[in-house]
């Protein structure tokens, strides 16, 4: 179903792979009649060329990218706006597109929300911007209806920004790397590897793109194969699947931890682009007649068989035949691997879900900008037409991703097939992929074609006592489950004829809603400030010297971002920094805000020029002990907290995960291993060190002290072994910390205090 190449390779003329085991240049040249090294057929691919476009650098090794275009939604614009605000803005330099698809209900908090999409809407006509009112189309439909093109460059502060089916190479990242755009500087990055995603064959009846994303999903995220890396999609199968379909594994290539993605494109994307009125955004993107990559991962689409993640990863995968056929043991097996997820907070079961030996779902949803693709939910339709989905527990709803999808299943009748069965159609909305939206029952068990299924992510809140949980699926095989009533079903175990109708775009739409600036500032206009819209507090520099209190200690093998500031309800707060860092790592840590806190108050005293043991007496001891062996002072030796995670930082691009424990008086993480290149950059961009500690056997606790000397000598000397400290009653007891590469300007923000102070004028 899936391979992993265990070496590099060539694709000679877009079909043919030859795997660098040592003969690779006698087979080329007999293929070819001439032998390429690796370092020239790199330059080959299609993400190198688009890479080496867009790059201002002088060198392809370290690249600084100016992007195309930047696009953000409801969570993040205020905070990227009111960052580049405070570093000087005047106007969008580039084309920049303020969607409302998050935050879009307004049903908690009062006013706070609609007052976000306000602001959205004035900052839009004073810097020139475009602005999408709520309902009209999820972040990523609208980009890919009206903003890719061709061997463009997208970066979006949401981790599913992906359009590489159409040609776009985008990237999901934190807010401060949009702000980076706004104030015309560049993204700086390593010249990242590219892995080949070679296709082979076609998909069976009934298997739809996320059963083909949660295959690969599912072969390379645990062992980091594609981490940080282009995948690039190639080889003949590409060309079985329709845009649409591409569309749907392509989103879910962020579940990779991959840095981006690009595929080959043909006539079936040129007629994409035509059927949305932007035929002159078509390029036809190819690699070179010898391209080298990385890494292969052969998929044999015709093999791959309706796909289930289960709770609580997206990586976690199974057919759906194996899961039924295996049923209790693998629900056996989610329950333990539970136990470490939920830290055995409450009483988590599907074993209970087993009714006369088949798995009974609550919930079906087929949403967002991985499921509600017109395809997705004609085929649907298709399956359920005639049918029910029943009066029992089971529901169905189902979002389509923008008011043109939704416009053109009213016009061509799967609308009403749809809502005869039962099934609810409602808004473009990304609710349901982070917990604003159908969140279920406690202990219900839900089925979606959206984007992860992290612990909580649907919106249950732990330290409620309530659970509930998603697996993801296709679209059509929750389809065939809503069919049945419920009861888990492939879509391939029923005898279907798609009737695959034509896709109308009526622009018009947009045409009468969408506010576009058409890149003219208007300096004229007043921003609107909700209450709840509050700027960025002040941040110091880096100080001489650290003291870090460990006031988190986390050992799951991953931590997502959802886990270090948990979505839902506590998105409409992400426009007032202070009040949305009440919730970071509630779920995680109930403890950790208060904790920090306390840290916090004592590094206020010092700033003040007070005594920090007078608010925090516990240091006294603390810096006695370093005063034994250290001529530090209140002025050289700032206060903060830190957090230990093995992993953190999977999932979600938002900034909000770094900035809440900045905010919080946090000045550092300690980690194995950052999960994914976006969380570390949002450390970096709000000054926070990113350290790295490898060994399993950790030289600190929860509550210890770490002093860290000399730590600015440190950063400007580019060190990449820091001495540390562990501050016992009596002693301190050295180890060392690692710190990655850190770009020139990324020391300097690290040392200045944060993106803000490093930009300040």
């Amino acid at each position: 179903m899936i391979k992993l190449s265990n070496t590099g390779a060539y694709l000679l003329n877009g079909t043919e792979i030859v795997e660098c085991n040592g003969e690779e240049q006698a087979a080329l040249t007999a293929k070819t009649g001439s032998f390429v090294s690796k370092e020239e057929a790199a330059k080959n691919t299609m993400a190198y060329k688009i890479l080496e476009s867009h790059n201002t650098s002088e060198t392809m090794d370290k690249l600084m990218i100016k992007f195309d275009k930047l696009t953000s939604h409801d969570i993040t614009f205020v905070g990227i706006i009111q960052t580049a605000r405070a570093s000087g803005l005047q106007k969008f330099p580039i084309p920049y597109v303020l969607t409302n698809c998050h935050n879009s209900l307004c049903a908690v908090g009062g006013t706070i929300n609609e007052d976000d999409h306000m602001f959205g809407l004035s900052c839009a006509k004073k810097y020139g911007g475009v602005y999408v009112p709520p309902h009209q189309a999820v972040i990523h439909q609208y980009a890919r209806e009206m903003l890719a093109g061709g061997g463009k460059m997208i970066l979006g502060s949401d981790s599913h920004t992906r359009y590489g089916a159409l040609g776009t190479m985008a990237m999901g990242e934190g807010g401060p790397e949009l702000v980076k755009q706004l104030l015309e500087q560049t993204y700086d990055i390593n010249m990242p590897e590219v892995v080949a995603i070679y296709m082979t064959g076609e998909p069976a009846k009934g298997v739809g793109p996320q059963d083909i994303a949660l295959a690969i999903i599912g072969a390379v995220f645990a062992n980091g194969y594609v981490k940080n890396k282009v995948m690039e999609f190639v080889g003949p199968g590409v060309s079985s699947l329709s845009a649409d379909f591409r569309i749907g594994v392509d989103v879910m290539t962020t579940e990779t931890t991959c840095l981006s993605s690009i595929w080959r494109t043909d006539e079936k994307i040129q007629e994409f682009y035509e059927i949305h009125g932007r035929s002159e955004d078509y390029k036809e993107l190819n690699p070179g007649q010898t391209a080298y990559y990385n890494g292969v991962v052969y998929v044999d689409l015709s093999e791959i068989k309706p796909m289930i993640a289960m709770p609580f990863h997206p990586s976690n995968t199974y057919t759906i035949e194996e899961l039924n056929a295996n049923l209790l043991d693998i629900l056996h097996d989610v329950e333990k691997k539970a136990l470490i997820s939920l830290d055995g907070k409450v009483d988590y079961k599907l074993t209970d879900k087993v009714r006369d030996g088949k798995l009974y779902v609550e919930q079906g949803i087929i949403a967002g900008c991985a499921g509600g693709g017109f395809e997705n939910i004609c085929d649907a339709a298709d399956i359920l037409k005639g049918r029910s989905i029943g009066s029992d527990e089971f529901t169905l709803s189902v979002y389509p991703a923008s008011t043109p999808i939704y416009v053109e299943l009213a016009r061509n009748g799967k609308l009403a097939d749809l809502l005869a069965t039962g099934a609810i159609v409602k808004t473009a909305f990304c609710g349901p992929c982070f917990g604003a939206g159908d969140t279920p029952a406690n202990n219900a068990f839900s089925i979606r074609h959206s984007t992860r299924n992290f612990p909580n992510r649907e919106g249950s809140k732990l330290q409620n006592g309530q659970i509930s949980s998603v697996a993801l699926m296709d679209a059509r095989s929750i389809a065939a489950t809503a069919a049945n009533k419920g009861f888990l079903t492939a879509a391939t175990d029923l005898d279907m004829e798609y009737t695959s109708p034509k896709y109308h775009f009526d622009k018009s739409i947009y045409e009468n809603r969408v506010f576009d600036s058409k890149g003219v500032a208007d300096a004229s206009v007043e921003i609107k400030f909700g209450p709840n819209i509050k700027d960025w507090p002040e941040m110091i520099a880096l100080t001489e010297n650290l003291v870090l209190k460990v006031v988190s200690e986390i050992h799951d093998p991953v931590t997502t971002t959802d886990e270090l500031i948990p979505s839902g309800e506590t998105s409409s707060y992400r426009s007032n920094p202070l009040g949305l860092a009440e919730f970071a790592l509630s779920r995680k840590d109930p403890d950790y805000v208060g904790r920090a806190k306390e840290v916090q108050a004592a590094e206020k005293a010092r700033e003040a020029g007070n005594c920090p043991a007078e608010v925090l007496p516990e240091l006294e001891a603390v810096m006695d002990v370093i005063k034994k062996e250290f001529d530090v002072n209140r002025e050289t030796i700032g206060i903060g907290s830190t957090i230990y995670a093995v992993k953190p930082g999977d999932g979600s691009a938002r900034e909000q995960a770094a900035s809440c424990q900045k905010v919080l008086g946090g000045w550092a993480n300690i980690a194995k291993e950052y999960a994914t290149k976006r969380y570390r950059s949002n450390l970096i961009n709000w000054g926070m060190l990113p350290f790295i500690y490898e060994e399993e056997k950790l030289p600190f606790k929860n509550g210890d002290y770490i002093f860290v000397p000399e730590i600015i000598k440190s950063i400007k000397e580019k060190s990449t072994e820091i001495e540390a400290y562990v501050v016992k009653e009596d002693r301190l007891e050295k180890f060392v910390l690692k710190m990655g590469e850190l770009t020139d300007d990324e020391r300097d923000i690290i040392l200045k205090g944060c993106l803000i102070n490093y930009n300040k004028k």
